[in-house]
C-alpha cells in the first residue's frame, strides 16, 4: 500500500483482475498547488456515482466514490470502535489500509482521528504528519470528489480539515466551502450538519462570517422542541463559538433551555458537560434551573465522565455556585479511585469546587493529599497552589500533612521562579491559614523585587493582596519570634481586613448579632458596656468587645484608659463554618489564634449552640457561662 512517486494518469484504473485499462489515451495530473502535493488514482468515470471511497490494499492508495460497494451500518459502526482504539495516527493509517471500502463518513471520522492525536494548542505535534501518503491520498480524492459526497461526509470532512489546520486557501478546503455552501443555499441540511458546519465555519473565519449566519437562519427555522437530544447538544456546542454580541440568540437559548430541562434525563456524560461549559461560556445565569437538573443528572454520571468532561462539569459548578448533597456523595466515592490517576487539572477543579463551595469532605481531601506528595512534581505551579489554597480555605490538615507540607516546601525550592507573583502569594498565604509557616521565603515576598512584580502583574496591588501581604507578615511576627528578615514597608499594609467581596473576615451575622446584643443588655445591664464592630490596631474587626479592670469589672465601652483584659466575642455565623461540618474557615480560625496571641480573651459565640436558646433568660444565662464562667451572675 504505498503511493506513486509520480503523477498517474487519471484514466489508468486497475480491474478486479488486476488489468490495467486505458481509455481516451493517458494525461498526466497536475499535483496540487495547496500545502501538500496528492496524487491518487480514480476509478472509470462509470463507476462514479455515490458516496463511498474505495481502497485497493495490494496497490496504491486508490479512493474513489462509488454507489456498488457502500459499507453497511454494522461495517461502518465497527471501523469506528475500531478507529476508536487507534492510539496513534500510524495505526489509524494502517487500519485504513486494512478495509476494503470506506464510506466519506469514515474517510472524515479517520481525519478527526488524526486530530484527536495530534492536535496540540493550535498546530500539530507532528505536521509532517499531513505529508504521509495515505492522508494525502485521501484528502486529494476528497478534494476531487467533493460535489459526490453526502451532507454528512462534506461538513465533517471539512470541520476535521480545519482541525488538522490546513490552509483555508488551499484547494481543498476552498472546494468543501464552496460545496458546503452549495448545499447550504438548497436547506436541506439537518441541524446537526449544519451545527458541523457551523463550527468548520467559525474555525475557519471566525464568529462574524455571513455563512454562519445562514446556518443560525436555517437552524431557527425548527423549534427546540422538535429537535432531536443529539441535534439539542450539537446546537448548544455551536453556541459557544458564535454568540459574539450580549443577548444575540437570547430567545432560541430560552427555548433550549426549557427543552433541554425537559430531557436532561436522557443525557449521557458528554451532553451533560457540554451543556455545563455552554452555560458557563455564555453566562447563563438565568438558567439555574436548568443548572440544578444538570446537576442531578451529573450524579448518576460521576464515574463515567471523562477527565475533561468533570473538569467542566465541577467548573460550572463552581460558576453557578450550586452544589448537590447527592453530587457531593458521589464525589466522595470516586475521588478517591481516581486521584492518584486522572488529568492534573481535574484532580485540581475537583479541589476547587470543594473549596469554592465550602463543603469539608475529609474522604476527598485525605485522597488528593496523599496524591499530592506522589504526583505534585507533575503539576504546574498552579495547580500546587490551587489544592493547596483548597485546604487553607477550609482549615483542614490531613493525617498527612507532614508529608504534603514538606513536598510543598521542595517544589518552592526547586521552582521558585517559577511562580507566578499572584499565585505564590496565594499559596504562601493558604499555608499560614493552617499554621503553616513559610519562613524561608517570605523575606523573598517581602523584597522589593518581588513586590514590584507583584504590582506590575494582572490589575496591580489590590486590597486583597494588600490584606494577604499584611496578613502574612502579621503571622511571621507573631508565630515566628526568631523571623529576622526584611520588614513590610508600610505603605502595603491595610488597616483593616474586612472589607466588601472577598475579605479575609467573614462579617458578622445581622440576625445574630442583634440577638446576642440583646442577651449582652440583658446581661450587662446597660448597652454602653460593650463596643460592636470594633477595629482593633491589628486590622480584625472584633464583632463585640468587652473591657474589664483588674477587679473583673466591665468598663464603659467609652473607657480609654488602663484596661487589665479585653475579651473578644466572635459570633459566629453558619458562613464563617464548612458548610457540612463544624469547623471554622481557616480565615476565622487564624483571626481568632492571632487575637489570642494579642493578649484578647477569645470567647466564641458559635450559630449552633446559639439557635438552641427558646428564650431571653436562656440567652442571658448562656452569655453569662461563655463569658463570665467562674463568677456569680448579678441580677440588675
Amino acid at each position: 500500500f504505498t503511493i506513486l512517486s509520480q503523477p498517474v494518469c487519471v484514466a489508468c484504473l486497475c480491474t478486479s483482475a488486476g488489468r490495467c485499462i486505458r481509455r481516451q489515451g493517458c494525461r498526466t495530473l497536475q499535483p496540487d498547488c495547496g500545502i501538500r502535493s496528492l496524487t491518487t488514482i480514480a476509478r472509470e468515470p462509470a463507476f462514479v456515482a455515490s458516496s463511498s471511497v474505495g481502497l485497493h490494499r495490494d496497490s496504491v492508495p486508490r479512493f474513489s466514490l462509488t454507489q456498488l460497494h457502500r459499507p453497511t451500518a454494522a461495517e461502518e459502526q465497527d471501523f469506528q470502535q475500531r478507529l476508536g482504539s487507534c492510539s496513534s495516527y500510524r495505526q489509524v493509517f494502517k487500519l485504513l489500509r486494512s478495509v476494503e471500502i470506506l464510506s466519506d463518513t469514515m474517510a472524515a471520522a479517520a481525519l478527526h482521528r488524526v486530530a484527536d492525536l495530534e492536535q496540540e494548542g493550535t498546530s500539530l505535534k507532528d505536521p509532517t504528519v499531513l505529508e504521509k501518503d495515505t492522508i494525502r491520498a485521501l484528502c486529494f480524492q476528497l478534494e476531487q470528489d467533493s460535489g459526490r459526497l453526502t451532507d454528512a461526509g462534506l461538513v465533517s470532512a471539512l470541520l476535521a480539515c480545519t482541525r488538522l489546520f490546513l490552509d483555508p486557501w488551499s484547494t481543498l478546503m476552498v472546494r468543501l466551502v464552496s460545496e458546503s455552501q452549495d448545499r447550504l443555499d438548497r436547506g436541506e441540511m439537518t441541524v446537526g450538519q449544519l451545527c458541523t458546519l457551523g463550527q468548520a465555519m467559525i474555525a475557519i473565519e471566525g464568529p462574524g462570517c455571513v455563512m454562519l449566519e445562514q446556518v443560525m437562519a436555517n437552524i431557527q427555522k425548527q423549534a427546540p422542541a422538535q429537535w432531536s437530544l443529539s441535534d439539542l447538544v450539537a446546537v448548544y456546542r455551536l453556541l459557544q463559538g458564535c454568540i459574539g454580541e450580549d443577548g444575540k440568540y437570547r430567545d432560541l437559548l430560552n427555548a433550549m433551555h426549557t427543552h433541554a430541562v425537559k430531557v436532561t434525563s436522557r443525557m449521557d456524560p458528554a451532553a451533560v458537560s457540554v451543556l455545563l461549559s455552554t452555560l458557563v461560556i455564555l453566562n447563563q445565569t438565568q438558567a439555574m434551573p436548568l443548572v440544578i437538573s444538570l446537576c442531578k443528572q451529573a450524579v448518576q454520571h460521576v464515574p463515567h465522565f471523562t477527565d475533561e468532561e468533570l473538569a467542566l462539569v465541577v467548573g460550572a459548578l463552581i460558576h453557578f455556585g450550586h452544589s448537590d448533597h447527592y453530587f457531593v456523595q458521589a464525589m466522595e466515592k470516586y475521588v478517591p479511585t481516581m486521584a492518584f490517576t486522572s488529568h492534573p487539572e481535574t484532580v485540581t477543579k475537583v479541589m476547587q469546587f470543594f473549596g469554592r463551595r465550602n463543603i469539608l469532605s475529609p474522604t476527598v481531601f485525605n485522597a488528593v493529599a496523599e496524591s499530592f506528595v506522589y504526583r505534585a512534581d507533575d503539576y504546574n505551579t498552579s495547580q500546587v497552589a490551587r489544592q493547596i489554597m483548597a485546604f487553607g480555605k477550609l482549615g483542614y490538615l490531613p493525617p498527612n500533612a507532614g508529608n504534603m507540607f514538606r513536598k510543598v516546601e521542595i517544589i518552592l525550592h526547586t521552582r521558585f521562579s517559577h511562580f507566578q507573583p499572584r499565585t505564590l502569594l496565594n499559596l504562601l498565604h493558604a499555608c499560614i491559614l493552617v499554621e503553616r509557616f513559610p519562613v524561608n521565603f517570605v523575606s523573598k515576598v517581602f523584597s522589593r523585587y518581588f513586590l514590584q512584580q507583584l504590582q506590575e502583574q494582572g490589575t496591580g496591588m489590590d486590597r486583597l493582596i494588600l490584606s494577604q501581604l499584611t496578613q502574612l507578615y502579621m503571622t511571621v511576627k507573631l508565630e515566628c519570634p526568631f523571623y529576622e528578615g526584611p520588614k513590610l514597608h508600610s505603605k502595603y499594609r491595610v488597616k483593616s481586613f474586612l472589607m466588601s467581596g472577598r475579605s479575609l473576615e467573614t462579617p458578622v451575622d445581622t440576625h445574630l448579632y442583634h440577638s446576642v446584643k440583646n442577651g449582652l443588655i440583658g446581661l450587662l445591664g446597660a448597652r454602653s458596656y460593650f463596643g460592636s464592630k470594633v477595629l482593633t490596631p491589628y486590622c480584625y474587626t472584633l464583632d463585640v468587645e468587652l473591657k474589664l479592670d483588674e477587679e473583673g469589672y466591665v468598663l464603659p465601652a467609652s473607657h480609654n484608659g488602663d484596661v487589665y483584659k479585653r475579651i473578644a466575642l466572635c459570633i459566629d455565623g453558619q458562613k464563617r463554618f464548612t458548610t457540612n461540618k463544624r469547623q471554622l474557615l481557616g480565615k476565622e480560625a487564624i483571626k481568632q489564634r492571632h487575637l489570642r496571641l494579642l493578649g484578647y480573651e477569645v470567647v466564641q459565640i458559635p450559630y449552633y449552640e446559639f439557635e438552641k436558646l427558646k428564650n431571653m433568660t436562656s440567652v442571658v444565662e448562656y452569655l453569662h457561662q461563655k463569658i463570665f464562667p467562674h463568677t456569680y451572675r448579678l441580677n440588675w
